[in-house]
């Protein structure tokens, strides 16, 4: 099999988990599966952990204009919208999503209003994912949350665009731990997931493959999908007999 080449590509992890650096991120530990494929792919690879940021609460581009005194959001955002692939990392907590995973998709709201320079709505040829963990169940309920408001926004999701690993309910050791209470692991927790490691992998790649073939045709045809056509008065439903 011929390998694909994706060294045109980037891709931004953005890691929503409640700890602040340098405190160990179990979430960071999944992400870095992904991280590596893409790495040895040559994929140009950012990561943000977005709780180490200042950034405001809001729907709005700059939450400085709404009376917040900082909003580092601006500067991240053109980090993540330079990427031709976004993957959300978040831990589980109550079943959920974190908070910091809700607030990401609050920001990339605050800037779907925007167009690219097809007239289309800004995030479209984009392509995104998510990676989660934790020690309770949620894993896809977590992923169908996120997914739906990447594409909602119109980031494009491949198939299986989720991976995550969940421990036994209860407490108990985290993704990566070497260490349980004081006693010493044999080996770090759910790094011999063969689930785990399998599903990262396709996840990867198929980020990685809708990316390309994005890229290689400079995203969707505005052809029928223009907002700034329709501003100017292009209504096809309505003006082609055909869509009637």
């Amino acid at each position: 099999m011929k390998n694909q080449d994706f060294s045109n590509l980037s891709a931004v992890f953005v890691n929503c988990t409640l700890k602040k650096s340098p405190e160990i991120s179990h979430t960071d530990s999944l992400i870095a599966i992904s991280k590596q494929i893409m790495s040895n792919e040559n994929v140009k690879v950012d990561e943000i952990r977005l709780v180490d940021h200042e950034v405001a609460n809001g729907v709005y581009p700059d939450m400085k204009d709404h009376n917040w005194e900082k909003d580092e959001w601006p500067l991240l955002f053109k980090r993540i919208i330079k990427a031709d692939i976004l993957i959300v990392g978040t831990p589980i907590w109550l079943g959920e999503k974190s908070s910091i995973a809700q607030k990401l998709i609050e920001r990339l709201y605050a800037m779907s209003g925007q167009t690219n320079e097809k007239g289309q709505y800004l995030y479209y040829g984009k392509v995104g994912g998510c990676m989660i963990t934790g020690n309770e169940d949620g894993v896809k309920h977590c992923a169908m949350g996120i997914l739906y408001s990447l594409q909602h926004l119109g980031y494009s999701i491949p198939p299986q665009a989720d991976c995550g690993w969940i421990g036994e309910v209860g407490p108990g050791p985290s993704y990566g731990d070497s260490e349980w209470k004081g006693k010493k692991l044999k080996s770090p927790v759910g790094f011999d997931s063969e689930f785990t490691n399998r599903n990262s992998t396709f996840m990867t790649y198929n980020l990685l493959h809708l990316a390309s073939m994005l890229k290689s045709n400079n995203g969707y045809p505005s052809y029928g999908n223009s907002r700034s056509s329709w501003d100017d008065g292009k209504r096809w439903e309505f003006e082609n007999p055909e869509y009637r």
